[in-house]
């Protein structure tokens, strides 16, 4: 007969002390998310029981609610907060879950979806999923979810709005040659940000150039690359509109490399309103989206589901606001025709 794994096994496997698995695997606060992470994995390839899973059970209840999340970045840490903050006057504690390891693989969520529900937490919030047709033994919410159709309930920014209003800002400085660095191409607000930059341009009579639009996938690496192509053009945009901050500030960083003065040379707008945005040199231009309030939001849905009602309202849109800073100013250089 197999012997049933133990808490130092647990331990053991996931390379951290039995108190860490016992916090870790119990949702309480003072471990790290990576390590949250490695003990959760230890947990379901090893089959361990916990306390709190043999409680939950018994009970059906957890007392915890899950956030599973791409990556830890600036936008998921700021709907963290929200969550948090939601959670905190109540009697449930917050898991927050990486599936980074697995993002390259389709159906990540739903692998992670099925190590957490039904034994670890009492329901899910998942930030920016690919999924969002997916079925769990716990209600599911999604915040910035996928293209395609929501079976789950939604929350989600005004990308539309807060993307055609910062670009007619810039059109409304004088730039008429704007570039785009756009989102991950498989999330609505992505494509989303893209149509109110294409409908801003159409408002002021600018036929759009598909070659001043570049991928930036919300991500560093692959943003410089679209930054680089765009400012190296002999005919390179007086302005960039970037569909998140990470992308703008790196924009901004790829421009003093090529020896431009933002905003002299090149006037640059982010979104999102990360705490980088206004901490940076020069602060950043930027969509302001209500991040922490998505996670609190969301909060509120989910509990509503947890207690066996159905909310008014299952897919949420929230405004966005055009936070103007230091890097955009009317164009110094005579644009190409």
């Amino acid at each position: 007969m197999k012997r049933r794994a133990t808490i130092h096994d647990v331990a053991a496997a996931a390379g951290v002390s039995v108190a860490t698995v016992s916090k870790a695997v119990n949702g309480r606060y003072g471990v790290a998310p990576d390590t949250v992470q490695r003990v959760l994995t230890a947990v379901a390839d090893l089959g361990y029981e916990s306390s709190l899973v043999a409680s939950s059970m018994r009970a059906r209840q957890t007392g915890v609610v899950g956030v599973l999340v791409a990556d830890f970045e600036p936008f998921s840490a700021e709907v963290l907060k929200g969550v948090g903050a939601a959670l905190r006057d109540s009697r449930l504690d917050l898991l927050a879950y990486s599936g980074s390891r697995q993002v390259s693989s389709e159906g990540w969520e739903r692998r992670s979806l099925s190590r957490l529900s039904g034994t670890l937490v009492d329901g899910v919030i998942m930030v920016t999923p690919t999924v969002v047709n997916v079925s769990a033994e716990v209600p599911v919410v999604a915040i910035d979810p996928h293209t395609g159709p929501a079976d789950l309930p939604t929350v989600e920014s005004d990308s539309f709005a807060g993307a055609r209003h910062a670009v007619a800002y810039l059109i409304s400085l004088g730039h008429r040659r704007i570039g785009f660095v756009a989102g991950r191409p498989d999330l609505r607000s992505s494509m989303l940000r893209e149509g109110g930059y294409r409908r801003a341009l159409d408002d002021a009579r600018i036929p759009f150039d598909t070659t001043l639009v570049g991928v930036g996938s919300y991500d560093q690496d692959i943003s410089r690359e679209a930054a680089t192509r765009l400012l190296r053009r002999h005919d390179r945009p007086t302005a960039v509109f970037a569909a998140n901050d990470v992308s703008a500030l790196t924009v901004v960083r790829v421009a003093h490399e090529h020896g431009l003065s933002v905003p002299r040379d090149l006037s640059v707008v982010g979104f999102d309103d990360v705490p980088d945005a206004s901490q940076a040199t020069p602060a950043l231009t930027t969509v302001r989206q209500p991040m922490q309030r998505l996670g609190a939001e969301a909060v509120t849905l989910l509990l509503e589901l947890m207690g066996g009602g159905t909310p008014e309202q299952t897919h949420l849109r929230l405004p966005t606001a055009l936070v103007p800073r230091a890097t955009t100013a009317p164009p110094q250089l005579t644009a190409p025709s």
